[in-house]
């Protein structure tokens, strides 16, 4: 069957830069200019079934915007089956709000029972396997090629292979697509201790559907916890112009979960995004990156 979910022949599913809506921001934004924001993002599980004042009010978004979706409780990595029936009231949502691509994290969050957090999958051979199956079902499932998210993480998982290397492994077996999120390469590599550079240089540009930026919260020296409740600090922001210097300006959004700001200053930073684009306009699309 048939997953693409390309639009107006380009290589990504929006452009620009986007702003994830949450339910918090309905009242803040509706009479915002939103002329900076090319695109919005929703978890389907705040939105699905949602009528009333506030359906209305997320529909108006969507007939206004382009949307993409980003989930929350799929649990690609856990050992029960996956949901069958969630995922196809997912696929009638993503059909009738037009959302140009279903992302989910690469990790699990239950375990005969919701855990409350995105745990990191071992990093094994068999986990490769197991994940990108679930992967392929979900994409048949929904009816459209996905893309999943590096997490940030705490405690290290079982190491067989690098988490690098476990990546690409699964977005290789599972022929899906790679929400690539900045902030989390970043959290990672000062709480792992490598290279950021290096690794998201070791990524596959082709599989680039669209990448986030975000906030965080310096625990200590050595410690960072991605809470998405903060600005965007400037190594995130270089990191950001890293991978728009291997890809292209790829369309990025810009995700803010709690503690939020003025609307102005949110929209200042999908500003931020456009600005940091805008240097590498010229740069290829990720394709002629592509070995």
């Amino acid at each position: 069957m048939s997953h693409d979910v390309k639009h107006d022949q380009s290589p990504f599913p929006v452009q620009g830069a986007g702003l994830g809506l949450r339910r918090a921001l309905l009242g803040p934004l509706e009479h915002a200019d939103l002329s900076p924001v090319d695109f919005m993002e929703v978890a389907p599980e705040n939105w699905i079934g949602v009528g009333g004042a506030r359906g209305k009010a997320f529909r108006r978004y969507t007939e206004r915007l382009p949307f993409v979706c980003h989930g929350l409780s799929l649990s690609l990595g856990a050992p029960e089956p996956l949901d069958e029936t969630f995922l196809k009231r997912v696929r009638r949502f993503l059909d009738t709000h037009d959302i140009r691509i279903y992302s989910e994290h690469l990790s699990y969050c239950s375990e005969h029972g919701h855990l409350y957090d995105l745990m990191p999958i071992p990093f094994t051979e068999e986990a490769v396997d197991w994940v990108a199956g679930r992967i392929r079902q979900a994409q048949d499932l929904v009816g459209r090629r996905i893309a999943v998210e590096n997490i940030s993480y705490y405690a290290q998982p079982t190491t067989e292979l690098s988490e690098l290397e476990f990546i690409n492994a699964v977005l290789e077996r599972a022929d899906c697509d790679l929400l690539l999120d900045v902030n989390n390469i970043h959290v990672n590599s000062v709480n792992h201790r490598y290279d950021a550079a290096a690794f998201l240089a070791g990524l596959p540009a082709e599989r680039v559907a669209y990448i986030h930026v975000a906030g965080h919260w310096n625990e200590a020296d050595d410690l960072i916890v991605d809470t998405h409740g903060a600005d965007v600090i400037d190594p995130v922001w270089d990191l950001l112009d890293a991978a728009y210097a291997k890809l292209g300006p790829v369309p990025t959004l810009l995700e803010r979960d709690f503690n939020f700001p003025p609307v102005e200053q949110l929209l200042a930073e999908v500003q931020t995004i456009h600005r940091v684009q805008s240097r590498h306009r010229q740069t290829p699309n990720r394709y002629a990156h592509a070995s």
